[in-house]
């Protein structure tokens, strides 16, 4: 683990009501609310923020979103504002998550509008990466994580660059069960950052976190988090039981301590 603070954000994708959000809060919160050296992050349904983000309120846990519009209001039926999550206290909003690029065709270039809207409204986008595996199959890792990281972030100014947060996940270990080894998930977050140093300089890229998104639990967390470039995780499954979310966070407050 480097000298970043870590981050782990849970993503609850399209789970949890606002009542049940509410409980696993304050589950989280009575184990890990007051814990400082990691950066814990909420990211509940559209439905849930306003509940989750009074729980969250006198804690160390941040508020973030699935989700957003690259326009700032208009006639975009079932649409979310960057205005719109920042009146509700969010920080961070992830873009371009695998589930939103396969299951819903968005494409680098609209995932670049909404990272430069996110960037314009303060909020600290958490841009997702990573290949299918048919792509690790066919050695071409790289080259999908340069294309995503390069026209994903075009545009981005210098001066925001450590705003940005970016979450490598490997398709093929997403509610697979499977995960990359801590040797390969490194291998790709150490290529991400010589491509944020060649885009924004090595100092500001040594200030980003890179996170892993790719089915960390906390049986795999402890030699992931070991590699320098590996910032934290982007949790799905591990974080809708509150057990399992406290012992990721637990065991990424350990890393900086071994």
């Amino acid at each position: 683990m480097s000298k970043r603070t870590p981050l782990i954000a849970g993503n609850w994708k399209m789970n949890k009501t606002a009542t049940e959000g509410v409980e696993l809060v304050k589950e989280i919160a009575a184990a890990v609310g007051t814990e400082s050296s990691v950066n814990v992050l909420l990211c509940p349904p559209f439905t849930a923020l306003s509940a989750v983000s009074a729980a969250v309120e006198g804690t160390h846990l941040g508020l973030g979103a699935q989700n957003m519009h690259d326009k700032a209001s208009g006639a975009f039926t079932g649409e979310i504002s960057a205005s719109m999550l920042r009146d509700l206290y969010v920080t961070h909003v992830i873009l371009g998550h695998s589930e939103r690029r396969s299951l819903f065709g968005e494409n680098d270039a609209f995932i670049n509008r909404k990272v430069l809207a996110a960037l314009s409204a303060s909020l600290k986008p958490i841009l997702c990466v990573g290949e299918l595996l048919s792509e690790r199959e066919a050695n071409q890792t790289m080259e999908v994580v340069r294309r995503q990281i390069e026209q994903g972030l075009a545009g981005v100014p210098a001066a925001k660059a450590e705003s940005l947060v970016i979450a490598y996940e490997p398709v093929w270990a997403i509610g697979t069960g499977k995960t990359a080894t801590p040797a390969m998930a490194q291998e790709v977050h150490a290529f991400i950052r010589k491509l944020l140093a060649q885009q924004f300089g090595a100092e500001s890229a040594s200030r980003i976190l890179i996170l892993y998104g790719g089915s960390m639990k906390p049986d795999n967390a402890d030699a992931l988090l070991a590699e320098q470039d590996i910032d934290g995780g982007l949790i799905g499954g591990a974080s809708l039981e509150a057990k399992s979310f406290v012992d990721l966070v637990q065991i990424a407050a350990k890393s900086l301590r071994d």
